[in-house]
């Protein structure tokens, strides 16, 4: 049996790509902070495009917030993950101006499916949400 050995693009390339490529990261103000294989940390600051009816940051925004992390995490790899299934909870509503930070961490990874989970902090707020979510790893590679 022949097998090619992936080669994985430097992390740094990787880094430098989502930030230019996503542009609903962009509009949510969401910042790339950390990458490494199977894990990712992004930042955004609550703005008021970001407030519900009940002035308080939308949990739209917190899950987007948590799915940007998720799929650099997913796809930090070099092949394309594309996710199957996701759950958020939620255990607090940030305000206007809280930062709140997502971090992905890979929980197990087979050669077609990879679990995450991504805690969603504010700096005011505390603990703001739990999100796990499942991908299904095609095995292209993602970036070219």
């Amino acid at each position: 049996m022949n097998e090619q050995k992936l080669e994985l693009p430097p992390l740094e390339v990787l880094k430098r790509q989502f930030a230019t490529r996503d542009g609903f990261m962009r509009a949510l103000g969401a910042e790339l902070l950390e990458i490494g294989r199977g894990q990712a940390k992004v930042r955004m600051k609550v703005r008021a495009e970001s407030l519900n009816f009940n002035g308080t940051c939308h949990g739209g925004a917190i899950f987007s917030l948590a799915d940007c992390a998720f799929g650099v995490a997913s796809n930090s790899y070099g092949r394309l993950a594309a996710g199957i299934d996701s759950h958020i909870t939620f255990s607090a509503a940030p305000r206007l101006g809280d930062t709140l930070t997502a971090t992905a961490r890979e929980i197990s990874r087979s050669r077609k499916i990879a679990v995450y989970r991504i805690d969603v902090v504010g700096e005011e707020a505390g603990h703001v949400s739990s999100f796990t979510g499942t991908v299904y790893i095609i095995g292209d590679p993602n970036f070219t």
